[in-house]
């Protein structure tokens, strides 16, 4: 799915992982929570499509309004539109390597 980026693309997922998880202090981007980011210069948008680790999830809009926020600050000139998924189905084996690293922590 974060395959293949381009470099705004890159550097839009890295904006993200500022983005940490409160409830476990992890950044979103290494438990596996953003799904896809998709840069269109033309049309100056970027989308990112993520889902959440349950559909209760009591901060899921504060962390939703956050990635919005970051990328908005790096590319103001964009229009970023944040997209809520539900499938695939969120699941621990989707956390990156440094993830569970620093769950382990």
């Amino acid at each position: 799915m974060l395959e293949n980026l381009t470099k705004t693309e890159q550097n839009t997922l890295d904006q993200i992982k500022t983005v940490i998880d409160p409830e476990v202090a992890i950044n979103i981007v290494d438990l596996g929570l953003i799904y896809e980011v998709h840069h269109q210069e033309e049309e100056k948008k970027i989308q990112v499509i993520m889902t959440l680790s349950a559909r209760g999830c009591p901060v899921g809009d504060t962390i939703i309004n956050h990635v919005k926020t970051v990328v908005e600050n790096e590319y103001a000139e964009y229009e970023v539109q944040v997209d809520l998924v539900w499938e695939p189905q969120w699941t621990p084996a989707m956390i990156t390597d440094e993830g569970k690293a620093a769950l382990n922590q």
